[in-house]
C-alpha cells in the first residue's frame, strides 16, 4: 500500500512539475496529432485550404466572360485572407490534424501576394506632397473638406467628383492655399506652383451614335479627366487627374465595369503617349491595383501606396474602407510615402503621397 502510494504522489508530483513547466499541453497536443483519427476527421476542410490558396494563387485565370467575376474577385482579393481564421476555427473544432496542417498553403500564399503591404515602407523627405480626394456628388459640407484640404499640406490637391453647385465653395476655400487652379467639368487640380498645358482628357464615357453627335462644350460639363504640367523646382510635371466611370453589381449580367474599362484603356494610351517621363496621376479609378482592368495603368505606373506606404490604404467607403479605389501612380519619380488623410464629408477619404526625384 506504501508503495503504491508512493508512486502515485511521485507522478502526481510529475504531473505538477510538467504542468508548471508549460508542457503538457504541448505534449497533448502532440499526441493528439499523432493519433489517427485527428489525420481522417476535417477531411473536407482539409480540402477547402488548398482550393482557397489555388483561388488566391490564380486569381487572374478566373474568367472575365461572365460577369466580370475575375474583376470582382480581384476587387476583394486581400479579404479572402479572412477564409484562413475561420477554416482554422474549423479545424480547431473538429480537432482535424489534417486541416490544420492544410492551411500552411493558404497561409504562404496571402503572405506572398500582401505580406509586403502588412509594414510601414515610407522614407523620410520627400520633395514634393500630392494628394488626391473624392469630395463626393452629395457631401453636405463641401466649404467644410474645403478647409480640412487646404490644412492637409499638400502641394498638389486633385479633386474629383465635383458638382456645379459645390464648385464655388471648393474655389473660395481653397484659393489661399493654392494660387493656381483648373477644373475641367467635374475633376480639378490645385496646387501652389504654376500650371501650364491643361487639356480634358477624354475617358469614352459618351459612345455610340449619340456620343459622337455631341458638341465638345457639352462634352466638357461632364467630363472626367484632365492632363496638365506643374512647374516644379526639378522641372516640368505632368499631371492626370482621373474619375473612371462607375461600377455596379446587377443580379442579371454580374459586375458592370464597361464605362470604367474604357476610361482606364483611354487613360492609359494618353499616359503611354506623354513625352514627359515624370507623370503623376490621381484619381478615383473606381477598381483596386489587383484589377487586371486597370493593366493599361498600372504596367505603366506605380502605386505610391503599394511601393512606399504603410498598410493596405483602404479608401471607400469612408465609415468602413473595405478597398483602395483612389490611387497616387506615378512614374520617372521616387515613391517617398503614402497616408490615407481623415475623413472629410464625403464617402471617400482622400490620399496623400510624398514624392522625390
Amino acid at each position: 500500500m506504501t508503495q503504491v502510494g508512493t508512486a502515485e504522489t511521485g507522478q502526481d508530483g510529475a504531473d505538477r512539475r510538467e504542468t508548471g513547466s508549460g508542457r503538457p499541453g504541448v505534449r497533448r497536443a502532440i499526441r493528439a496529432a499523432c493519433r489517427p483519427g485527428s489525420w481522417r476527421r476535417g477531411l473536407v476542410l482539409a480540402a477547402l485550404a488548398p482550393l482557397l490558396a489555388l483561388f488566391m494563387l490564380l486569381h487572374a485565370k478566373i474568367p472575365n466572360r461572365i460577369g466580370n467575376l475575375g474583376s470582382l474577385a480581384e476587387t476583394f482579393l486581400p479579404w479572402f485572407g479572412l477564409f484562413i481564421p475561420m477554416l482554422l476555427a474549423g479545424a480547431l473544432w473538429r480537432r482535424s490534424a489534417s486541416a490544420v496542417a492544410a492551411l500552411v498553403l493558404p497561409v504562404i500564399v496571402w503572405l506572398n501576394l500582401f505580406g509586403g503591404l502588412l509594414g510601414d515602407k515610407s522614407h523620410p523627405g520627400g520633395d514634393l506632397t500630392v494628394a488626391q480626394h473624392n469630395v463626393g456628388a452629395e457631401n453636405p459640407d463641401p466649404a467644410g473638406t474645403a478647409r480640412d484640404l487646404a490644412a492637409s499640406g499638400a502641394d498638389v490637391l486633385a479633386l474629383v467628383e465635383l458638382t456645379e453647385q459645390a464648385r464655388g465653395s471648393y474655389e473660395q476655400g481653397l484659393a489661399e492655399a493654392y494660387p493656381f487652379h483648373t477644373v475641367q467639368g467635374t475633376v480639378g487640380l490645385w496646387s501652389k506652383l504654376p500650371l501650364s498645358d491643361t487639356q480634358p482628357v477624354d475617358t469614352r464615357q459618351d459612345v455610340g451614335p449619340l456620343g459622337a453627335t455631341k458638341p465638345a462644350d457639352v462634352k466638357l460639363a461632364y467630363n472626367r479627366a484632365l492632363r496638365t504640367t506643374v512647374a516644379t523646382n526639378h522641372g516640368p510635371l505632368a499631371v492626370y487627374v482621373a474619375h473612371l466611370g462607375s461600377v455596379r453589381v446587377f443580379a442579371a449580367n454580374g459586375f458592370g465595369t464597361d464605362d470604367r474599362d474604357r476610361g482606364a484603356q483611354a487613360i492609359g494610351e494618353a499616359v503611354a503617349a506623354e513625352r514627359n517621363e515624370r507623370v503623376v496621376l490621381l484619381g478615383d479609378l473606381n477598381g483596386t491595383t489587383d484589377d487586371r482592368a486597370l493593366a493599361d495603368l498600372t504596367s505603366q505606373l506605380v502605386s505610391v501606396q503599394d511601393a512606399a506606404g504603410d498598410g493596405f490604404g483602404f479608401s471607400w467607403p469612408a465609415a468602413f474602407p473595405l478597398v483602395r479605389i483612389d490611387h497616387i501612380l506615378v512614374r520617372g519619380v521616387r515613391p517617398v510615402k503614402s497616408w490615407v488623410l481623415p475623413a472629410t464629408g464625403s464617402d471617400h477619404l482622400p490620399v496623400a503621397a510624398g514624392i522625390g526625384w
